[in-house]
């Protein structure tokens, strides 16, 4: 019931498209990834924001906002869109599906939040988290530049088109740091901690982090040659791969 809520919610307000340069974007990083592009939808509004949905016997498909492509340059806007094809790649469909439910159809079920076990729900997020940390790793192998990455994060976070010349990567890194040094005694944790247990996506800052550290790691330099020889990514465990990543944001 829920599922058809949004199904019927999205296609009846957003716009399919195909054969454009958006598309072709779409399609681009759906080919390095190796997996079979979804549909693409349009759809008005003033939040920047893209997400995609996997819908029982329905092909899955990612909505974009208009304002996230105003926001974003060609490069941006690539890497955000093989963010959201990471979800398809490590087959988080299912329960990036009840991720939305939860989070978009709360509108129509008020309380929804009142029946959901405090500690499930906690893991439920943290699981949320470290699956979009997974996906900001597809898009640095599609962008192949940290940089592009981590200046999506930082527009998402408080950009926008006409400071875009102003935004500067490693002060961006040094906030980083900064709130590593906050949060490291035991009341800066337990701050940090009750701030962000409750969140589908990891701080901004922290994932920019994330990104420049495995940037500069050998298993992404071994990845990405992999990837580039084999124009495919390989299939890893990707139940052990969120587990390593979960363990980085507590």
């Amino acid at each position: 019931m829920t599922e058809l809520i949004m199904l019927l919610e999205n296609i009846g307000t957003s716009v399919l498209v195909s054969k454009n340069q958006i598309h072709q974007l779409m399609t681009e990083a759906a080919k390095i990834l190796a997996i079979e592009a979804p549909d693409l939808y349009i759809r008005q509004s003033p939040v920047p924001n893209a997400y995609t949905l996997a819908i029982s016997g329905k092909k899955t498909f990612v909505v974009v906002h208009t304002s996230l492509v105003e926001l974003l340059t060609r490069k941006e806007l690539h890497a955000f869109l093989a963010h959201e094809l990471g979800h398809l790649k490590c087959d988080h469909g299912v329960l990036l599906t009840f991720a939305n439910i939860l989070m978009l159809g709360a509108y129509w079920f008020t309380g929804l939040g009142g029946f959901i076990v405090q500690s499930l729900e906690e893991n439920l997020f943290r699981w949320f988290r470290a699956a979009e940390l997974t996906c900001d790793l597809a898009a640095l192998l599609v962008a192949q530049d940290p940089k592009v990455v981590i200046y999506v994060l930082m527009k998402l976070a408080g950009g926008c088109p006409s400071m875009a010349d102003q935004l500067n990567v490693d002060a961006f890194l040094e906030q980083a740091r900064s709130y590593d040094i906050a949060s490291s005694s035991p009341v800066g944790w337990y701050i940090k901690n009750a701030q962000t247990r409750q969140l589908s996506h990891p701080l901004p800052v922290l994932r920019a982090r994330e990104i420049d550290e495995w940037s500069k790691s050998q298993d992404y330099t071994s990845l990405l040659r992999r990837a580039i020889q084999m124009n495919d990514l390989p299939r890893s465990n990707t139940d052990l791969e969120l587990v390593k990543i979960s363990n980085s944001l507590k």
